[in-house]
């Protein structure tokens, strides 16, 4: 490690007077654009397959439900997974320039992703130090990297670097107590480190605020992320939904299917792609901490059309399932859309009544009434395409 932080330090040295000068020309304000590499995108594919495995616990049905345990424990290793994608981005869309000591510290921390990915169980005890040794590992070079780069920034930058590096150590070193407890105990401490890791960046969201992320970028990556776990979705359905020859009913439960995705994927990517200012500076926290819920609700929804299909789940319980699921991602979208819109494509409250009224109208009917799987999933995709219609338009 210690070659790689001295020829860091050269590096930033020589960046360091290179950005003032430009600086000097351009002035402060302006924003530099960033294009995300292909470095990174391979980092996005390791944690979409950790993402994966997490929403597999979904899959554990006793009783014809998933149990609160397994539900809990899909958020538990969800959220850390998301962080450290989180960390690591957010530092390339500040302080990132593809430089050959950055891309080390990014392949270093895809090995810790991978011990990470084969510690996630629902079994969680038996494997909870390597997986520890995993997320630690990927906390820790973020938060070095912070502490490297603010060596060689000044002003505003310095005060950023210093500050999230000081706060992601803090919270690593209490989840990193956890070793010294037993039971749930190490959980209570493992998480309270990561809420800290999570919270102190939303209380210093002014300090942030003067040093705002490349919104551009920062749409690009999590839009990327979400476009492998939507073809992630695709694909895991597909692998469930096996049509036999002349099952027509399966083909037309497939195809519906694949409809709801697209309709889905067509909101989401034309919103990012024109219908969101990219010129807005902000802290980013709308995105970052929205994007949680949409991409925990797209794995929700991914599992809940696979457990519906297999009728592994009772009725009713399919049904606030699916529909809870819809209700998350369609709330998130909204407020990460709508922060970020030109303002005269920003929706109206009678846009919110219209889409939760059809989603109401949706849910009530099939409670009173039992329908088919695949008449939910075509009453959803119905949804998605007049949401769709409404806010790309």
């Amino acid at each position: 490690m210690l070659p790689v932080m001295k020829y860091a330090s050269l590096v930033y040295k020589i960046k360091y007077i290179n950005d003032s000068l430009i600086n000097d020309k351009k002035g402060c304000g302006v924003v530099e654009e960033k294009k995300v590499t292909w470095l990174e995108l391979f980092y996005d594919l390791l944690f979409v397959a950790a993402v994966a495995t997490a929403t597999h616990v979904l899959l554990h049905v006793e009783q014809g439900h998933i149990h609160a345990e397994y539900l809990l424990k899909f958020v538990l290793i969800f959220i850390p997974i998301w962080w450290a994608w989180t960390g690591q981005t957010m530092f390339i869309n500040r302080f990132g320039k593809d430089f050959l000591h950055q891309r080390i510290f990014m392949i270093l921390q895809m090995l810790f992703v991978l011990i990470m990915i084969s510690s996630l169980s629902v079994d969680f005890d038996q494997y909870y130090v390597s997986f520890l040794i995993g997320y630690i590992g990927l906390r820790a070079l973020t938060a070095l990297q912070y502490l490297i780069v603010q060596k060689f920034e000044r002003d505003e930058r310095k005060k950023v670097a210093v500050f999230l590096g000081t706060c992601f150590g803090i919270g690593i070193f209490i989840s990193l107590l956890s070793l010294f407890f037993d039971s749930w105990v190490r959980y209570a401490v493992l998480y309270t480190g990561i809420a800290v890791d999570m919270i102190l960046p939303i209380l210093g969201h002014k300090r942030l605020a003067k040093l705002p992320t490349n919104t551009a970028h920062l749409l690009e990556r999590f839009a990327l992320l979400t476009l492998i776990l939507f073809g992630e979705s695709v694909v895991s359905i597909l692998a469930v939904i096996q049509p036999q020859k002349g099952d027509w009913n399966t083909i037309l439960f497939a195809g519906i299917s694949f409809v709801l995705i697209i309709a889905m994927w067509w909101q989401y990517f034309e919103n990012v792609e024109k219908k969101v200012n990219k010129a807005i500076q902000r802290a980013g926290q709308t995105i970052i901490y929205g994007h949680l819920i949409i991409l925990m609700s797209l794995s929700m929804i991914a599992a809940s059309i696979k457990l519906m299909f297999l009728h592994e789940v009772h009725y009713t319980f399919s049904l606030y399932f699916v529909f809870g699921s819809v209700l998350l991602y369609f709330t998130a979208t909204t407020l990460v859309f709508h922060q970020y819109r030109f303002e005269e494509h920003r929706l109206k409250v009678y846009h919110l009544g219209l889409f939760l009224g059809i989603l109401a109208l949706f849910f009530i009917v099939n409670l009173i009434l039992i329908v088919p799987s695949t008449f939910i999933i075509g009453e959803l995709a119905i949804f998605f395409i007049i949401y769709a219609r409404f806010t790309t338009t």
